[in-house]
């Protein structure tokens, strides 16, 4: 897990995180303000976590930007922990606040393995 929390020290500075952990799962809290589930991607591929998303704005229509201080495009790339896949799990998205659950892998109950032989 200290990849994971060493990734996100690297988010940019409107992004913030935290990481909590039950027997069950990790739950990874982003506050990304503006960002919608129409706005951002999720996905899971070889051992990382890929979060895209970008802040929508309405602008009046009778003003343009002199400065724009308040972008958040986030293209990150996390590792996961080494005892979850990112299988089973779930996000959501309110008020700017996105939360990600990731169930811990488990072992297998236990089974018999036969064993052919001569």
């Amino acid at each position: 897990m200290s990849a994971l929390r060493e990734a996100l020290r690297d988010l940019p500075d409107a992004v913030f995180a935290d990481v909590l952990e039950s027997e069950d799962e990790y739950l990874l809290v982003l506050d990304l303000p503006g960002v919608t589930a129409e706005t951002i991607d999720v996905t899971v591929e070889g051992g990382r976590l890929r979060i895209d998303g970008q802040r929508t704005k309405d602008v009046p229509g009778e003003f343009t930007f002199v400065r724009e201080d308040r972008s958040v495009f986030l293209d990150a790339e996390l590792p996961l922990p080494p005892d979850t896949t990112g299988q089973g799990g779930e996000g959501t998205v309110e008020n700017g606040v996105l939360e990600l659950r990731l169930p811990k892998a488990t072992a297998a109950p236990s089974t018999t393995i036969p064993i052919d032989g001569d």
